[in-house]
Protein backbone atom coordinates (compact mmCIF):
# COMPACT_ATOMS: atom_id res chain seq x y z
CA UNK A 1 0.00 0.00 0.00
CA UNK A 2 1.28 3.68 -1.04
CA UNK A 3 0.05 6.70 1.06
CA UNK A 4 0.72 10.10 -1.15
CA UNK A 5 0.88 13.35 0.77
CA UNK A 6 3.29 15.14 2.79
CA UNK A 7 3.80 14.46 6.64
CA UNK A 8 3.07 18.18 7.76
CA UNK A 9 -0.94 17.59 6.61
CA UNK A 10 -2.74 16.77 9.67
CA UNK A 11 -4.95 14.72 7.31
CA UNK A 12 -1.95 12.70 6.56
CA UNK A 13 -0.73 12.26 9.90
CA UNK A 14 -3.98 11.00 10.45
CA UNK A 15 -3.23 7.76 8.57
CA UNK A 16 -0.11 7.52 9.31
CA UNK A 17 -0.57 7.38 12.85
CA UNK A 18 -3.43 4.77 12.42
CA UNK A 19 -1.20 2.67 10.33
CA UNK A 20 1.32 2.70 13.74
CA UNK A 21 -1.38 1.07 15.39
CA UNK A 22 -2.25 -0.97 13.35
CA UNK A 23 1.13 -2.33 12.25
CA UNK A 24 1.16 -1.57 8.89
CA UNK A 25 3.76 -0.64 6.79
CA UNK A 26 3.02 1.86 4.53
CA UNK A 27 5.04 3.08 1.32
CA UNK A 28 5.30 6.92 1.84
CA UNK A 29 5.17 9.43 -1.40
CA UNK A 30 5.46 13.15 -0.68
CA UNK A 31 3.43 15.40 -2.59
CA UNK A 32 1.72 18.62 -2.16
CA UNK A 33 2.62 22.45 -0.97
CA UNK A 34 5.97 23.45 -2.62
CA UNK A 35 7.07 19.27 -2.17
CA UNK A 36 5.52 17.85 -5.55
CA UNK A 37 2.21 19.54 -6.86
CA UNK A 38 -1.11 18.03 -6.66
CA UNK A 39 -2.36 19.61 -9.59
CA UNK A 40 -0.94 17.28 -12.02
CA UNK A 41 -2.47 15.26 -14.19
CA UNK A 42 -1.39 12.46 -12.56
CA UNK A 43 -2.08 13.35 -9.30
CA UNK A 44 -5.86 13.97 -10.44
CA UNK A 45 -6.22 11.26 -11.70
CA UNK A 46 -6.30 9.96 -8.72
CA UNK A 47 -8.18 12.66 -7.04
CA UNK A 48 -10.05 14.98 -8.84
CA UNK A 49 -9.87 17.48 -5.83
CA UNK A 50 -5.89 17.48 -6.03
CA UNK A 51 -5.75 17.22 -1.49
CA UNK A 52 -4.11 15.15 0.27
CA UNK A 53 -3.69 12.15 1.22
CA UNK A 54 -4.29 9.19 -1.60
CA UNK A 55 -3.93 5.77 -0.59
CA UNK A 56 -3.32 2.91 -3.70
CA UNK A 57 -4.27 0.11 -2.29
CA UNK A 58 -3.40 -2.61 -5.46
CA UNK A 59 -6.59 -1.34 -8.31
CA UNK A 60 -8.33 0.67 -5.08
CA UNK A 61 -7.29 4.33 -5.17
CA UNK A 62 -9.24 6.67 -1.86
CA UNK A 63 -9.29 9.73 -0.77
CA UNK A 64 -11.01 11.75 1.75
CA UNK A 65 -8.29 10.93 5.38
CA UNK A 66 -11.35 9.61 7.63
CA UNK A 67 -12.27 7.21 4.73
CA UNK A 68 -8.89 6.27 4.49
CA UNK A 69 -9.01 4.87 8.07
CA UNK A 70 -12.31 3.61 7.72
CA UNK A 71 -10.62 1.28 4.93
CA UNK A 72 -7.69 0.16 6.72
CA UNK A 73 -9.45 -0.06 10.03
CA UNK A 74 -11.80 -2.17 8.38
CA UNK A 75 -9.30 -4.22 6.37
CA UNK A 76 -7.01 -4.90 9.52
CA UNK A 77 -10.66 -6.32 11.47
CA UNK A 78 -9.57 -3.88 14.13
CA UNK A 79 -13.10 -3.90 15.49
CA UNK A 80 -11.73 -2.54 19.05
CA UNK A 81 -11.07 0.87 16.82
CA UNK A 82 -14.41 0.35 14.84
CA UNK A 83 -17.18 -1.99 15.87
CA UNK A 84 -18.70 -4.47 13.32
CA UNK A 85 -21.84 -3.58 15.16
CA UNK A 86 -23.80 -0.95 13.76
CA UNK A 87 -24.88 1.30 16.57
CA UNK A 88 -21.57 0.78 18.46
CA UNK A 89 -19.49 1.99 14.90
CA UNK A 90 -22.08 4.95 14.43
CA UNK A 91 -21.15 6.34 17.85
CA UNK A 92 -17.63 5.97 16.21
CA UNK A 93 -18.00 7.53 13.26
CA UNK A 94 -20.65 10.28 13.92
CA UNK A 95 -17.55 11.90 16.19
CA UNK A 96 -15.33 11.34 13.10
CA UNK A 97 -18.23 13.34 10.76
CA UNK A 98 -18.27 15.93 13.42
CA UNK A 99 -14.36 16.52 13.37
CA UNK A 100 -14.12 17.03 10.05
CA UNK A 101 -17.35 19.22 9.73
CA UNK A 102 -18.05 21.26 12.74
CA UNK A 103 -14.95 21.12 14.68
CA UNK A 104 -12.54 21.23 11.74
CA UNK A 105 -14.93 24.49 10.39
CA UNK A 106 -14.58 25.71 13.60
CA UNK A 107 -10.72 26.43 13.44
CA UNK A 108 -10.42 27.79 10.01
CA UNK A 109 -9.95 31.12 10.29
CA UNK A 110 -8.03 31.28 13.78
CA UNK A 111 -5.57 28.74 12.22
CA UNK A 112 -4.79 30.88 9.20
CA UNK A 113 -4.55 33.80 11.41
CA UNK A 114 -2.38 32.72 14.17
CA UNK A 115 -0.62 30.07 12.99
CA UNK A 116 0.22 30.99 9.17
CA UNK A 117 -0.07 34.46 9.75
CA UNK A 118 -2.12 34.75 7.00
CA UNK A 119 -2.56 38.76 5.49
CA UNK A 120 -5.67 38.01 4.74
CA UNK A 121 -7.06 36.57 7.74
CA UNK A 122 -6.45 39.55 10.53
CA UNK A 123 -9.80 40.95 10.83
CA UNK A 124 -9.99 41.02 15.14
CA UNK A 125 -13.79 40.35 15.21
CA UNK A 126 -13.20 37.74 12.53
CA UNK A 127 -10.69 35.93 14.86
CA UNK A 128 -12.19 36.80 18.04
CA UNK A 129 -15.46 34.94 16.62
CA UNK A 130 -13.54 31.98 15.32
CA UNK A 131 -11.45 31.33 19.09
CA UNK A 132 -15.34 31.88 20.47
CA UNK A 133 -16.70 29.15 18.13
CA UNK A 134 -13.48 26.95 18.43
CA UNK A 135 -13.96 27.11 22.68
CA UNK A 136 -17.59 26.16 21.83
CA UNK A 137 -16.95 22.91 19.89
CA UNK A 138 -14.23 21.69 22.47
CA UNK A 139 -16.77 22.47 24.87
CA UNK A 140 -18.53 20.24 23.07
CA UNK A 141 -16.12 17.23 23.37
CA UNK A 142 -15.09 17.88 27.49
CA UNK A 143 -18.87 17.15 28.18
CA UNK A 144 -18.57 14.07 25.67
CA UNK A 145 -15.46 12.98 27.83
CA UNK A 146 -17.24 13.38 30.90
CA UNK A 147 -20.36 11.09 29.83
CA UNK A 148 -17.48 8.53 28.75
CA UNK A 149 -14.96 8.60 31.87
CA UNK A 150 -12.46 8.55 28.83
CA UNK A 151 -12.22 8.67 25.20
CA UNK A 152 -14.50 10.04 22.66
CA UNK A 153 -17.03 7.77 21.73
CA UNK A 154 -16.78 5.82 25.12
CA UNK A 155 -14.50 3.97 28.01
CA UNK A 156 -11.58 2.51 25.60
CA UNK A 157 -9.83 4.45 22.31
CA UNK A 158 -11.49 3.91 19.15
CA UNK A 159 -10.68 5.32 15.59
CA UNK A 160 -12.58 8.56 16.48
CA UNK A 161 -9.73 9.64 19.03
CA UNK A 162 -6.77 9.41 16.17
CA UNK A 163 -8.90 12.08 13.99
CA UNK A 164 -10.30 13.82 17.19
CA UNK A 165 -6.75 13.88 18.83
CA UNK A 166 -4.85 15.66 15.80
CA UNK A 167 -7.55 18.59 16.14
CA UNK A 168 -6.77 18.43 19.87
CA UNK A 169 -3.24 19.07 19.30
CA UNK A 170 -3.72 21.63 16.90
CA UNK A 171 -6.10 23.42 19.83
CA UNK A 172 -2.99 22.89 22.25
CA UNK A 173 -0.81 24.52 20.07
CA UNK A 174 -2.25 27.55 18.85
CA UNK A 175 -1.53 30.66 20.09
CA UNK A 176 -4.49 31.96 22.08
CA UNK A 177 -6.11 32.09 24.96
CA UNK A 178 -8.09 29.07 26.01
CA UNK A 179 -10.86 28.41 28.83
CA UNK A 180 -9.53 25.57 31.04
CA UNK A 181 -11.11 22.27 30.30
CA UNK A 182 -9.50 19.52 32.34
CA UNK A 183 -10.97 16.84 30.42
CA UNK A 184 -9.66 17.64 27.80
CA UNK A 185 -6.39 18.11 29.13
CA UNK A 186 -6.57 14.94 30.45
CA UNK A 187 -7.25 13.36 27.33
CA UNK A 188 -4.79 14.92 25.38
CA UNK A 189 -2.42 13.52 28.04
CA UNK A 190 -3.87 10.03 27.63
CA UNK A 191 -3.38 10.35 23.84
CA UNK A 192 0.26 11.57 24.61
CA UNK A 193 0.95 8.07 25.76
CA UNK A 194 0.31 6.01 22.48
CA UNK A 195 3.53 5.51 20.16
CA UNK A 196 1.27 6.37 17.53
CA UNK A 197 0.64 9.96 18.63
CA UNK A 198 4.08 10.58 20.07
CA UNK A 199 5.39 10.14 16.31
CA UNK A 200 2.93 11.86 14.43
CA UNK A 201 0.68 13.29 16.30
CA UNK A 202 3.09 16.67 17.88
CA UNK A 203 3.25 19.85 15.46
CA UNK A 204 0.30 22.23 14.24
CA UNK A 205 1.05 20.61 10.53
CA UNK A 206 -0.64 22.50 7.77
Amino acid sequence: MKLLGRHSSMNVRKVLWLAEELGLALESEEWGGDIRSTRTPEFLALNPNGLVPVLVDGDEVLWESNTICRYLTARTGREDLLPASPAARAHVEQWMDWQAGELNNSWRYVFMARVRQSPAHQDPAAIAAGIDGWAKHMRILEEQLGKTGGYVAGPHFALADIVIGLSTNRWMLTPMERPDLPLVAAYYRALGERPGFRRFGPGLGA
